[in-house]
């Protein structure tokens, strides 16, 4: 049996790398405290609902794709899934006739044209620079570096068209717009805050526009957003298939309390069994954190090292999500629905609490609902702390955003209580409860300048042997992203040999 290696969470990173292990050999132990795997990306049953818990759609499912490519590894059938097109149709306030961003990359030009006259040669700006970033990462970088071999990796993506992307790597989505006279397009800043927002986790003038390049260009052809066949779960459970096939093993309820160090490296984690509530400690060659890393400081607790330490309390404050889960009969869905839509409610100012709603819409027949039913999930980003304070007062506010939710709902579906089956509500003490995340915030740090690629934060954390994935770290949120991620600690553990 090779070495040991324990896996801190079983959401999609934790498993891509725990998987990828075992395949290479190791002895993989994925630790999970909650019930059900997958994470943010996992599901949960009601009344014959399957409800997607937060992740809706999947990037990378292409030849090529990261979870193609993860798959073909772990010899696994690809999961069955459709084209999201339109990725996405977003509604402006007061707008009837959407933005509608089309797989087909003509469709799309055309689109945007019309609804964005005379913004063509940034959008041809973002396209170039996506196909020199998409070069890069398909020759697997390391970033940030922290060791040679990492430095070694990095180099060796590097091309000539690569250094044309310098100039850009300090500019944000905003620094392009003004660059391109179009700083006071309210109309395309509004549409470009809402999409931005949902993959960087931040607004078009803070998000770092090589982020930016990749995130807008992913719903595009050759690539496209999928929804799978059943529900999120699948990819979740195709995985623990791949880690158990090479003999890797996997513990819910299973938490883990604290990682030990010796000499300065991660040598064992304390666990603890929910059922049973016996503690033990159990030793490692490596150890991967699939948290944040907010929660990764946690378990380190006065052992990790303070410039880390100090970083991590210097981020800036990471988003929450609150979540409507509905049940309904097909009745309540628009001829014609598209998978995802987006809305902004208010007429003027930023993208402000609880005025925004991304939606997504089950299909028939892809085993989310009942014959002659569908699900609806609406999200909208919040400020997590302001979920942590008396009993009464976040009732009251978890009721206030669900009637508000479900009002903006009801200008677009025919929600009516015939029509409605199920109503349920998820805020992030939700997410906190069942996911364990730090304050039960989502999407990760948020893709600025400061925490995007060679500044962000590495999957190499400053302790020997403990390793760090999910959405902190390179290149970000989304099940692709964090797949990356993972991808990324297995190639630098077989490096170590």
């Amino acid at each position: 049996m090779g070495q040991r290696v324990m896996v801190i969470g079983a959401g999609i990173g934790g498993l891509t790398a725990g998987a990828l292990l075992a395949r290479r050999g190791f002895d993989v132990l994925v630790l999970e405290q909650a019930a059900v795997i997958g994470g943010c990306a996992s599901t949960f049953k009601r009344r014959g609902f399957t409800f997607d818990v937060g992740a809706t759609q999947v990037a990378g499912l292409e030849p090529g794709g990261i979870h193609h490519r993860i798959f073909q590894e772990l010899e696994l059938p690809i999961p069955a899934a459709t084209f999201c097109d339109p990725a996405c149709a977003v509604y402006l306030p007061d707008e009837r006739e959407p933005i509608q961003a089309w797989r087909d990359p003509e469709k799309w030009q055309q689109e945007r044209q019309r609804q964005f006259p005379g913004s063509e040669p940034f959008w041809q700006c973002l396209s170039r620079l996506f196909d020199i970033s998409w070069r890069f990462q398909a020759r697997e970088p390391v970033l940030p570096p922290r060791t040679v071999w990492d430095l070694s990796k990095l180099l060796a993506a590097v091309r000539p068209d690569t250094l044309l992307t310098i100039p850009f790597s300090l500019l944000t989505v905003g620094d392009l717009l003004n660059l391109f006279g179009l700083g006071q397009d309210d109309r395309l800043r509004r549409y470009l805050d809402l999409q931005l927002k949902l993959y960087s986790q931040v607004e078009a003038r803070e998000t770092a526009l090589l982020y930016a390049a990749t995130a807008l260009a992913m719903s595009q052809a050759p690539f496209g957003l999928y929804h799978l066949k059943g529900s999120m779960q699948v990819l979740a459970d195709r995985l623990r298939e791949g880690l158990e096939n090479f003999g890797g093993k996997l513990l819910t309820r299973h938490r883990v309390e604290n990682i030990h160090l010796e000499h300065g490296q991660a040598k064992s984690v304390t666990i603890r069994n929910f059922k049973t509530g016996a503690t033990w400690i159990e030793t490692a060659d490596h150890i991967v954190a699939n948290t944040t890393v907010q929660n990764l400081s946690q378990l380190l607790g006065e052992q990790a090292p303070i410039p880390y330490k100090q970083r991590i309390e210097k981020l800036p404050p990471a988003s929450g999500a609150f979540v409507v889960y509905l049940g309904v009969q097909e009745a309540a869905i628009p001829k014609d629905c598209p998978p995802h839509l987006q809305f902004l409610y208010d007429n003027d100012g930023p993208i402000a609490e609880n005025n925004s709603l991304f939606v997504s819409v089950s299909q028939a027949g892809d085993g989310r609902a009942p014959e002659g039913c569908r699900t609806i999930i609406a999200s909208s980003f919040t400020e997590p702390i302001l979920w942590w304070g008396d009993d009464v007062s976040y009732q009251a506010r978890k009721e206030n955003y669900t009637q508000t939710a479900l009002e903006h709902l009801g200008r677009y579906f025919h929600l009516t209580p015939e029509t409605i089956r199920h109503v349920e509500a998820a805020t992030p003490r939700t997410f906190a409860r069942y996911t364990a995340r730090d304050l039960g915030i989502v999407g990760g740090l948020g893709q600025r300048l400061s925490t995007f690629g060679p500044f962000g934060l590495a999957t190499r954390t400053p302790i020997s042997r403990l390793w760090l994935v999910g959405d902190s770290v390179h290149p970000g949120e989304g099940t692709a992203g964090v797949s990356y991620g993972a991808w990324t600690v297995v190639e630098q553990i077989l490096a170590e040999g």
